[in-house]
């Protein structure tokens, strides 16, 4: 690895850890750099979970103000992450590189959509939902948060925009409240799918990459919690979509 591409992926993971912290979806960021490089996309994905966990601790770190009077709800909302993540990374490991060859297009794709069109959603189901969405973390959140952590632990581009979209969606939790939530879920997610790979699939993670993405990572949480709130959301997302849709590229007609 020369310095200039460990530079480059130092600046993915601070891009990558500044963006989860805000909208969510950095992943989006740090796995098209990789694959750019000439990471194998199961050892890119692998290594980039591994290396996002620093932002997460940071961002969440950032966002404790928010997190006042919340632990009746994390205690109710963690267990389903740390179920779904662990099923998520277990059938990473389990399908073969292939498998997930053909479906990381489609889940980036899907990524980037939510990206692009997750408030719009947002905005359409706060004027249909009929009756106000309580504050109470009931069967349908938990569900969904269950699939959204498994979804966390197999890829986890964009599983932020689906836990702040659902939260808006089924709760009546303020936004910001809301996004310190999908970052304590997003960080837990990230931590278990990292050590159940670290523990079964050790050969799949690039060290230097995963630290790499780390260091970057952990300023990047730290930045999006502070400064990065004042960034438009419409240049982030705009940014997103772009290596988004590189990353598409990259992966069907360059594999």
């Amino acid at each position: 690895m020369t310095l200039v591409e460990a530079l480059l992926i130092v600046l993915a993971g601070c891009a990558a850890g500044t963006i989860n912290t805000i909208v969510g979806s950095g992943t989006l960021i740090t796995f098209p750099t990789l694959l750019l490089l000439g990471i194998p996309p199961l050892n890119a994905n692998i290594s980039n979970s591994v290396g996002l966990v620093a932002g997460g601790i940071t961002g969440t770190y950032g966002y404790r103000r928010e997190l006042v009077g919340a632990k009746p709800d994390l205690r109710a909302l963690m267990p389903m992450t740390f179920v779904g993540a662990i099923a998520g990374a277990l059938l990473l490991l389990v399908l073969p590189s292939s498998a997930f060859r053909a479906i990381v297009p489609v889940l980036v794709a899907l990524g980037i959509l939510l990206v692009a069109f997750g408030p719009a959603l947002s905005r359409w189901t706060e004027r249909h939902r009929g009756q106000p969405a309580g504050t109470r973390m009931g069967p349908l959140v938990r569900l969904g948060v269950l699939a959204a952590g498994a979804y966390g632990g197999y890829f986890g581009a964009a599983q932020g925009v689906i836990i702040v979209g659902l939260l808006n969606t089924l709760t009546s939790l303020p936004l910001q409240r809301s996004n310190a939530y999908k970052n304590v879920l997003g960080t837990v997610a990230n931590l278990v799918a990292a050590l159940v790979f670290v523990v079964a699939a050790p050969q799949h993670v690039d060290w230097a990459v995963a630290g790499l993405i780390a260091v970057g990572a952990l300023a990047g949480g730290w930045v999006g919690s502070t400064v990065g709130r004042r960034l438009p959301p419409t240049v982030l997302r705009a940014v997103i979509v772009l290596i988004g849709l590189v990353a598409i590229v990259k992966l069907i007609w360059f594999p």
